[in-house]
């Protein structure tokens, strides 16, 4: 009971609950196992937006009991929060605990350390804690960048927003997240300037929903605050946003974004779909039209920024005429890039009750076509960067006698020779790659 390993599933928001997670367990006395065959506990940071991503955290139980079957498996996350029987009733399981007491982890699993009871001596029911999720006010997460294991060595994140106040009916994550909460500015900035004193250069933003940051803190904030004060009160130097709504890409964020080098050329706005009839059926608060505005604003105030979207196909009610509706819409968009889903049902959402399911094949099959329009994006993208020189920031990973870096407009980018991790490069590129650009620091 002296050794631990997290792993996480999902978005950047859990990997910095993960992050957070380990920091208590190193403080409650636990040691960091380089691997779950090597731990005495493992937990099991989860994720639920999907069906897929629920069967990835069966499955790692599965195998986690199966390679290390004298390890205590705690599941924690979204997965725990809205399914925690099911989860008890897996082989290996010890704890399932909810987002809801996500905070206690490190107490749950140090008290039975402390308190230790040999194997064959355990219970049969594990110990599950999970309450009420609206009640929940704690907002548990950390920077990664000082954890052992597993943490990002050149582009830790950073989680200022938990939560989601909308109420997309196609979502499970504000029943299992809880209301939108916010760390406080004063707390943002003193993690930010941690992050600049223990040597990183880059820094991405994150959260559930990310452009609400601020709205419920007393007094009342908006999201450009935050990026204004990171940028005129901290060394960092440069910092990326992740996901945000398309309603919070407003003219003042737009404009921070354009005028800072000090910011990434990168906006992420998820779309969901282009039909306004699905939008409206999916409880989306924007039309096609106010995405349109928005993105054509972002291209205007940044000509090379990366520019992405989440999209959905196979929504309930997606016929053939509003897939291309939707297909059609994106084709005259200039995004640079597309993270293509196809719709899951959620059970406990209004979508899961809807008629007119989508069959499996049709939306696979628009799921393909889309990635297929993604991919001749990003492909035109890249080439048109061919001759440019682009600054990015090295990644250390090796590939032969190349170097792995990634742009300020998010792109892989290998560079020739061998440069360590974390360091400013300006590249003038050369050609594309399979997937990102080929390149020469200048």
């Amino acid at each position: 009971m002296s050794t631990f390993f997290v792993e996480n599933f999902g978005c950047r928001a859990t990997q910095a609950d993960g992050a957070a997670l380990e920091r208590r367990l190193l403080a409650e006395g636990f040691a960091a196992a380089e691997a779950s065959r090597d731990a005495a506990v493992v937990v099991l940071n989860s994720c639920t937006v999907t069906a897929a991503a629920d069967r990835d955290v069966r499955a790692a139980i599965r195998r986690i009991h199966r390679e290390n079957p004298a390890c205590r498996i705690l599941v924690t996350g979204c997965y725990a929060q809205r399914a925690p029987q099911e989860l008890a009733a897996l082989p290996g399981v010890r704890w399932v605990v909810g987002n809801s007491h996500k905070h206690q982890v490190a107490e749950i699993v140090g008290r039975e350390r402390r308190d230790f009871v040999p194997l064959e001596g355990l219970a049969a029911a594990p110990h599950i804690a999970v309450g009420d999720i609206f009640a929940h006010t704690e907002l548990l997460a950390a920077p990664v960048f000082d954890a052992p294991i597993r943490s990002e060595k050149t582009r830790p994140n950073l989680k200022v927003q938990d939560g989601c106040n909308n109420r997309c009916s196609f979502c499970i994550i504000p029943a299992v997240r809880g209301a939108s909460r916010s760390l406080p500015l004063a707390e943002a900035l003193a993690e930010v300037r941690t992050l600049v004193q223990a040597g990183y250069r880059e820094l991405v933003l994150s959260g559930i929903n990310l452009g609400r940051w601020g709205r419920e803190l007393r007094p009342r904030r908006r999201f450009a605050e935050l990026v204004r004060a990171i940028v005129e009160e901290t060394d960092l130097q440069r910092l990326r946003l992740s996901s945000v709504e398309p309603m919070d890409w407003t003219d003042e964020l737009i404009a921070l974004l354009a005028g800072s080098p000090r910011i990434a050329q990168h906006a992420h706005a998820p779309l969901q779909s282009g039909s306004d009839r699905v939008l409206r059926r999916m409880h989306r608060k924007y039309r096609p039209w106010h995405y349109a505005q928005r993105l054509h604003k972002i291209r205007a105030a940044m000509p090379w920024a990366a520019i992405g979207a989440d999209v959905m196909v196979g929504f309930p009610g997606e016929s053939d005429e509003l897939f291309e509706e939707s297909r059609a819409f994106i084709a005259s968009l200039p995004f640079t890039y597309l993270h293509v889903f196809t719709y899951s049902s959620r059970p406990g959402t209004p979508s899961a009750a809807m008629p007119d399911q989508v069959p499996v094949r049709a939306a696979r099959e628009r799921n393909r076509i889309l990635r297929e329009l993604a991919a001749e994006k990003n492909l035109a993208f890249r080439r048109a960067l061919v001759g440019r020189e682009l600054e990015a920031i090295t990644l250390g990973a090796q590939h032969g006698d190349a170097t792995e870096a990634l742009t300020d407009n998010y792109l892989k980018l290998l560079i020739e020779g061998r440069h360590e991790a974390n360091r400013w490069v300006r590249a003038r590129v050369e050609d594309v790659s399979g997937e990102g650009l080929v390149g020469r620091v200048t």
